[in-house]
């Protein structure tokens, strides 16, 4: 049953309008007919295509990116099912590792996936030691690496991010436990990254690392900064369902954060639009 169906009553439209192509870069899909992985660190409801389709109304969004669950650790069958049902409009973050195989790759390449994601958090499906073996596998098939990991560790992990062969994408604002000032190293050494041209940061999931309720201020110096040094390569995404967070937070608020993070309409649509257009080849 959707949320609007559950709560009998409409749910909120944000008050940015969208423009032409927006697209949500960062989202899950959970069916419990998939098994959990033993690495699963928790079980989120069901979330369907249908009620993302609703999702997708709402906000006006029109393209998505599907991201591979740690969930499912390897077993990436639950996305691939439901990129089938939604189509062109989709692309795919794929887990991958030592057993895939070429003909794999070619195969999801074809169906719209373009990265390997590198979850590095609880219930982490690969070990960091596979990180340069899989950004080089599958550079050749000209997809990036998106990780998401604690963003304290960024200086220290600066070195071998930047060597990565292809593009490299980071989660949810750098994803700080806690948030920091813009003169905190680690975010020093996401800026270096962003500013080095191949590095893209995702603008979402801001109660991941917030202490403070919406419209989490802890994370406005920060997520300015971003956009202030590459608005060219900030992306928005929702983050739905929220893993860990169901039912929190409401989607058009999260949105509308792009209105206090951004200064302007243009800027707001390449976030939305053209840069996810770009990345991921709509």
């Amino acid at each position: 049953m959707s949320q609007e169906t559950a709560s009998q009553k409409p749910l909120p439209v944000p008050s940015l309008r969208t423009p032409r192509g927006a697209c949500d870069t960062h989202m899950h899909f959970y069916d419990s007919r998939y098994p959990d992985a033993p690495t699963s660190a928790f079980t989120p409801p069901d979330a369907s295509v249908d009620d993302y389709r609703q999702l997708q109304s709402r906000l006006g969004l029109e393209r998505v990116v599907i991201v591979q669950p740690p969930t499912y650790s390897t077993d990436n069958t639950c996305q691939l099912e439901k990129r089938e049902v939604l189509g062109d409009a989709a692309r795919m973050i794929l887990v991958v590792d030592e057993s895939t195989t070429d003909a794999q790759l070619e195969t999801w390449t074809a169906l719209g996936a373009c990265g390997a994601r590198f979850y590095m958090l609880a219930g982490a499906p690969l070990p960091w030691d596979l990180l340069e073996p899989v950004a080089a596998r599958v550079a050749e098939f000209g997809w990036h690496v998106q990780l998401q990991t604690n963003g304290h560790e960024l200086a220290d992990l600066e070195p071998r991010l930047a060597a990565l062969p292809g593009g490299l994408v980071i989660d949810h604002v750098g994803r700080f436990h806690d948030p920091v000032g813009v003169d905190h190293p680690s975010f020093k050494a996401l800026l270096e990254l962003v500013e080095r041209g191949n590095c893209w940061v995702k603008l979402s999931g801001p109660y991941t690392s917030s202490l403070e309720d919406p419209p989490f201020d802890d994370l406005l110096a920060t997520a300015q900064a971003l956009v202030n040094a590459a608005p060219e390569r900030m992306l928005w995404a929702s983050n739905w369902p929220h893993p860990g967070h169901h039912g929190e937070y409401d989607d058009a608020m999260l949105l509308d954060l792009l209105l206090d993070w951004t200064e302007d309409e243009t800027t707001r649509r390449h976030i939305l639009a053209d840069n996810p257009a770009e990345l991921y080849g709509f």
